[in-house]
């Protein structure tokens, strides 16, 4: 028996030995060095500056660190997540609760890996996935254009993660596992605008993140990116196959679209997109005419092609109640002699995307929601209807509309998309 142990030992040694070595590796793995605190820089040329406030713009940085109400990059916006509630972080040269005593190392670390000056992890609701695609020197220019805003003491609000998700070391696994991307570099055999276009949706732009399904830990699906996603209860639909689809995009519809203005054919953008299009409105339009080339190369995926089984006359019930509703509540504005049409040209009801869209989530949410208007900025203004239209009437005026948008696919989920939109918004 005795002798049984001692043969046995080596083998206790070693396991211990991999163990030890295994709970170092984890520890190396979940830990991250402070990068020193440096003195605000402030000595920027103003051409930077320019490029930088460009870059910045063309992130959508405002759109997540500007709470409604809150000042400019300040952070605080609540962000919703199957793992539970993040709020953005200040992002403001403040040296107490924004990033004024980061380095440039410390600030592309960030950008690049996900790591906060001080060592700890980023969520990847912090789109570093995508902006690691980035160069160099943008990030250099967005650094410097931050960095010579005013400063604004905002402290951070404590995030609200499910257990195990609010243990953040356990982040580097999923960095380990999806975050591989490399820096873009042109394809010669492309188009300037084309590679610029690239650039901008797969770089700063970060669309996959939105535009993608997500898997079961918030990683954009494999093989399916800009295939479609569902962003804070709207569809965010495939960018794939958009100058082949039925309702089709031309050039130009996709450049004034991309630019928050209305279109003859696809109306106007709404939901989040709404302020990425104002964002990408303020920059130069040869960014917009980019982005429009890149997307209408891209070829549809032939596996998550649309496809919808529901029978030619499902759905066609009594019109009439329908038909009131329009005339009550949207012809003002929509029927075909409305003076807004000439306005600033809404579009007919029945050529916009959300009403040609295989589900009716954006359509309904445009109802409940409306189109709210942005302070200093021109753009169509909707009301919402959602404490005025209970559900029997939507699904009755979706159904009316629906019927002249595509009346060979009507909608066949309507009451159970109501009842998850209004549970949503509870």
């Amino acid at each position: 028996m005795k002798g049984q142990f001692l043969r046995s030992k080596p083998l206790w040694i070693s396991a211990a030995v991999v163990a030890s070595l295994g709970a170092i590796g984890a520890v190396v793995l979940m830990w991250r060095p402070a990068i020193e605190p440096v003195e605000r820089p402030r000595t920027f040329s103003s051409e930077q500056l320019q490029r930088g406030a460009r870059v910045v713009e063309a992130g959508d940085c405002a759109v997540c660190h500007t709470r409604p109400g809150g000042q400019h990059l300040a952070g605080g916006l609540p962000l919703v997540t199957p793992f539970g509630t993040l709020y953005s972080t200040n992002i403001t040269p403040d040296p107490q609760t924004g990033i004024g005593q980061w380095s440039l190392p410390a600030f592309e670390r960030a950008m690049r890996e996900g790591i906060s000056r001080d060592g700890h992890f980023l969520y990847p609701a912090f789109p570093y996935v995508h902006y690691r695609r980035m160069t160099a020197e943008d990030i250099a220019d967005a650094y410097a254009y931050l960095m010579s805003g005013p400063a604004v003491n905002s402290p951070p609000r404590e995030n609200r993660m499910n257990f195990p998700m609010n243990i953040r070391p356990l982040v580097s696994f999923w960095n380990l596992l999806f975050l591989h991307a490399k820096p873009l570099t042109p394809m010669a055999q492309q188009s300037d605008a084309w590679n610029r276009g690239r650039y901008l949706v797969e770089g700063p732009g970060h669309c996959a993140g939105c535009h993608s399904p997500l898997n079961l830990i918030g990683a954009e699906k494999s093989g399916e990116s800009l295939s479609g996603g569902v962003v804070d209860g709207w569809e965010a639909p495939s960018l794939l196959g958009t100058a082949h689809r039925a309702n089709a995009w031309s050039n130009d519809q996709l450049v004034s679209y991309l630019r928050a203005e209305v279109v003859d054919g696809h109306g106007t953008a709404a939901g989040p997109m709404r302020p990425v299009s104002l964002g990408l409105a303020a920059l130069p339009v040869g960014d917009a005419q980019a982005i429009a080339e890149y997307l209408l190369s891209l070829p549809a995926n032939k596996a998550i092609t649309e496809t919808q089984d529901a029978t030619a006359n499902a759905g066609l019930s009594d019109q009439s109640t329908g038909a009131l509703l329009f005339a009550s509540a949207c012809a003002g504005c929509h029927a075909a002699a409305a003076p807004m049409r000439e306005i600033d040209g809404r579009p007919s009801l029945d050529r916009t995307s959300a009403l040609q869209a295989l589900h009716p989530r954006n359509f309904l949410k445009t109802v409940l929601e409306g189109i709210p208007a942005t302070p200093g900025l021109p753009g169509p203004l909707m009301p919402p209807f959602a404490a005025s239209l209970d559900n029997d009437q939507l699904a009755a005026l979706a159904t009316y509309l629906r019927r002249q948008a595509r009346p060979d696919q009507p909608w066949t989920d309507l009451s159970a998309t109501l009842e998850a939109l209004r549970q949503e918004t509870k």
